[in-house]
């Protein structure tokens, strides 16, 4: 059986402890050493080095590296050391991509210490009679602990003695009020954690009563350490946008290691020397890996990463901004997530009123009065601090305090003029307070409480309509109070329950809720339109999580909402078979989150979580992308979480899937842009080899390219603002090609249009000359031509739509940089710069040549978008 579920007198078998004098110090010292210590274990974190080595993992740097190696050799074996800067620049760039990597990584990861530290420093304990104040760490199980309000529990335990008692376990159960607990209740074997009332649970709060209990388990046993445990094995997830760019790589590298076995089996048999092949295959290395590409993908995420933190959300890991654009299932916490966490006092109902209506400013008097009469039985306070409202107690009573408030009324006022009398705390086992306190010349008790147990004290007021209306509230997911008092014209000297709350006359029901976010109701609606599935994840019961999916728009008709014992009764093929129909979990376990998240992967769906609790911790991490609360979020949640929403606001992740959308579309345009030349250039290099058995294109001038003249546009690409009609689209299917809807085709495309001008620009300059300078004049036009084009062609990136319908100078950033772009290579074909890329004067009439040439990309492209070939 569960510690929950044994009898009082089989807990002192089952822990081998005494409830009065504890344990003895000797015992405990031994518990300790054969168990360990009460802490959460940490995860071994990777070192830096570690983390820089992960940066040489990806197929194109791989090549790199042996271009750089076999330029290397060449280099020593020829003496030639004028092409020493070649090798050079080759690892330079590999090693900043590396840094760049690294420094860009998320920090390490912090969930584990924020869970550690959330655990209760000290504790109170009862070792051999005594009252002792000791390190939490050394609690054991079987140790006798004290609690009080205000106290983080140390420990998991069973409840032995309690009184009034409340805790705080919103982290673990999602629940927005505090628990009551009881140590006497009887708790049946698979209670879900909410359920389990005799039992109080480490690095949750006592926020009302006192209580001793038996610690049941420390460290990793507890469900803090499940859940610590949980996070610890759930690997976080390759983001889409990372498969891709991995699965690329290794296209590339298969691309170019295959045209580098053609060319060296083509020079063998046209007798070129070897050495000059091997330069030859650097050359093709080079011109098939988009060097620039990784750096120039994490300059564009890091620009969406500005912007959507000027919209309220802060991403953790760069690739996780284009995972958000490809979400189809966002699974959410409700508590503080989709409602406000914050009970509000909504419906009343005044005794003979034939319903019950809403609560608002211009509520009746009569209304207004039984609100009145509720908050004098009422210890919570309303208080504004810094120009925030804060709400301090139970959150049922400053519901009520709160209405009052808005009523005009001020609570030290009221208590000034009703000063109260005597005080009968709230007790669980009567579920009742009452206080009398002092209205003119009579004495007036009131009484608050469960409607059930209140009307057993009643003996006036209309009952029998009290509990139709009671009924019809609870159905609408509402907390019900209701309100009795009673004339005396003195306190009983013995001012107990049986001699107070007696003989009472029920004037009304009051009835709170914590209120779903408004903003989030029409965030549901904008994901729905988006063809995004919303989905409620909560601790909460059933019946207030259907309420409030109801009113959010995500339960709708013929979607269903089931319990987390329900879900846990289910295969994993029952559970795929029916997750699309579910909208709702309520009193789910971490496990189940986790569950949830994975079905729903399976079908191949994007899956954002958000979430706030500790409890959500695991899932965060377990989804595509884990999107936690930045106010009211546990350290722990950030921690696994990709993604930070600063205003707690659900609204949020609507914008940041728009901008992620966006940003996942500026990405697609880089990638062509960048690919097309790369593969142009490839194409140019193999067909001089095989036709000519020279390249028109030296490494030098590939890498000045691929890093410099294409870079800057590449970036301004990626700034493109997002387009209206985005939240519009449905999302992209999670397996879908990077190279969908044509684009692999238009980017073959495009590079045999480069091919074809550059091979042009290469006969026209090699013929411009004579002698040894046909080769050096050929390759310098075609260098020129095959950057001059590349940066023209950056207009044609821009948008599906024809360049006189989204306006030719619409992205400035894009300008400028076309500008830079057109300087630098100038720069090299005019200065003596251009001597380190041996590069020659040409005609004048090669210039104009290479120009016309050069813009002949925007013609084909234009023609291309004219008659349909080109679109999103």
């Amino acid at each position: 059986m569960e510690i929950y579920s044994l009898k009082r007198d089989e807990l002192l078998k089952t822990f081998k402890t005494d409830f009065t004098v504890g344990l003895k110090k000797e015992e405990a010292l031994k518990r300790l050493q054969e168990n360990g210590e009460n802490k959460l274990l940490e995860k071994k974190k990777k070192t830096f080095a570690a983390r820089f080595l992960d940066q040489f993992k990806d197929a194109m740097i791989i090549i790199l590296i042996i271009a750089a190696i076999i330029s290397f050799v060449v280099v020593l074996v020829e003496q030639n050391w004028s092409e020493i800067f070649e090798p050079i620049l080759i690892l330079l760039i590999v090693v900043l991509n590396a840094v760049m990597g690294v420094v860009q990584e998320s920090k390490a990861e912090k969930a584990l210490d924020a869970l550690k530290n959330m655990t209760s420093p000290h504790a109170r304990v009862i070792r051999d009679g005594r009252e002792e104040l000791v390190d939490a760490k050394s609690l054991v199980v079987g140790d006798v602990i004290l609690l009080e309000a205000g106290d983080f529990v140390p420990a998991d335990a069973r409840l032995i003695e309690s009184s009034s008692l409340k805790s705080e376990e919103s982290a673990l159960t999602g629940e927005s009020v505090p628990s009551e607990k009881d140590a006497f209740a009887t708790v049946p074997d698979n209670a879900p954690l909410g359920d389990r009332v005799n039992m109080v649970y480490t690095g949750c709060t006592i926020t009302y009563g006192s209580a001793k209990a038996v610690v049941s388990a420390t460290g990793m046993d507890t469900e803090m350490g499940k859940i610590a445990n949980l996070l610890s094995q759930e690997e976080s997830v390759e983001t889409p946008l990372q498969a891709k760019l991995s699965k690329l790589g290794k296209t590339l590298g298969f691309v170019a290691i295959g045209a580098c076995a053609i060319i060296f089996v083509v020079g063998l048999v046209n007798k070129i020397p070897v050495l000059e092949i091997f330069m030859t295959s650097v050359s093709l290395a080079v011109s098939a890996i988009p060097e620039g590409l990784p750096a120039i993908v994490t300059i564009v995420l890091s620009i969406g990463v500005q912007r959507m933190v000027k919209r309220r959300a802060l991403i953790r890991r760069l690739p996780a901004v284009e995972t958000l654009g490809s979400a189809s299932v966002i699974c959410s916490d409700k508590t503080g997530t989709l409602t406000q966490n914050r009970m509000t006092l909504v419906k009343a109902w005044c005794s003979n009123d034939e319903t019950y209506s809403n609560v608002s400013k211009t509520s009746p008097d009569k209304m207004i009065e039984l609100i009145k009469i509720a908050s004098l039985c009422c210890n919570g306070n309303v208080m504004i601090e810094n120009g925030k409202e804060v709400h301090l107690g139970d959150p049922t009573e400053t519901s009520i305090i709160k209405a009052v408030c808005d009523f005009g009324y001020e609570k030290d006022e009221l208590f000034a003029k009703f000063p109260r009398l005597l005080e009968l705390p709230f007790d669980s086992d009567r579920k009742l307070m009452s206080c009398i306190v002092q209205a003119g010349d009579k004495k007036l008790v009131i009484v608050k409480g469960a409607f059930d147990e209140l009307i057993k004290r009643c003996v006036g007021g209309d009952i029998q309509k009290a509990q139709r209306i009671t009924e019809e509230m609870s159905r609408e997911a509402l907390r019900v109070l209701g309100i009795a008092v009673r004339e005396i014209s003195e306190i009983p000297d013995d001012a107990t329950s049986e001699s107070v709350e007696k003989d009472l006359t029920l004037i009304g029901l009051v009835a709170m809720i914590d209120p779903p976010r408004e903003e989030a109701k029409q965030a549901v609606a904008l994901c729905k339109r988006a063809g995004i599935k919303p989905v409620m994840i909560t601790g909460d019961h059933i019946v207030t999580a259907s309420a409030i999916a109801k009113q959010l728009g995500i339960l709708e008709e013929g979607g269903r909402a089931i319990t987390g014992s329900e879900l846990d009764a289910m295969s994993d093929e029952e559970l795929d078979a029916c997750v699309e129909t579910i909208s709702v979990y309520a009193r789910v376990s971490p496990e189940n989150k986790i569950r949830i998240v994975k079905a729903w992967q399976r079908k191949d769906k994007s899956v954002a979580m958000t979430g706030d609790g500790v409890n959500d911790a695991p899932a965060l991490k377990a989804a595509d992308i884990g999107c936690a609360m930045g106010i009211t979020g546990t350290d722990v949640a950030k921690g696994a979480a990709d993604m930070i929403l600063t205003d707690d606001n659900f609204a949020t992740i609507v914008e940041a899937v728009r901008e992620g959308r966006g940003i996942y579309a500026n990405i697609k345009k880089v990638v062509g842009f960048l690919l097309g030349t790369n593969i142009g250039e490839v194409i140019t290099v193999f067909c001089a080899m095989l036709l000519w058995h020279t390249t028109p294109l030296l490494s030098m001038q590939l890498l000045w390219i691929n890093l410099v003249t294409d870079s800057l546009p590449a970036i301004a690409l990626g700034m493109e603002q997002v387009e209206s009609n985005v939240m519009d689209k449905k999302p992209k299917p999670k397996n879908e090609s990077f190279f969908a809807n044509g684009l692999g085709v238009r980017i073959v495309l495009q590079g045999i249009m480069f091919a074809l001008l550059t091979l042009v620009a290469f006969v026209i300059g090699r013929g411009s000359m004579s002698g040894e300078m046909s080769i050096k004049a050929g390759q310098t036009l075609a260098f020129f031509v095959l950057a001059m084009s590349q940066v023209a062609h950056s207009y044609n990136m821009r948008s599906s739509q024809s360049l006189f319908k989204t306006g030719l100078l619409g992205n400035k950033t894009l300008n400028k940089a076309v500008l830079v772009s057109l300087a630098l290579v100038l720069l090299v074909i005019f200065t003596p710069v251009g001597v380190a890329f041996q590069v020659v004067k040409l005609p004048f009439y090669c210039y104009v040549v290479g120009i016309l040439l050069s813009l002949t990309p925007v013609l084909v492209m234009e023609c291309a978008k004219k008659f349909g070939f080109v679109r999103d």
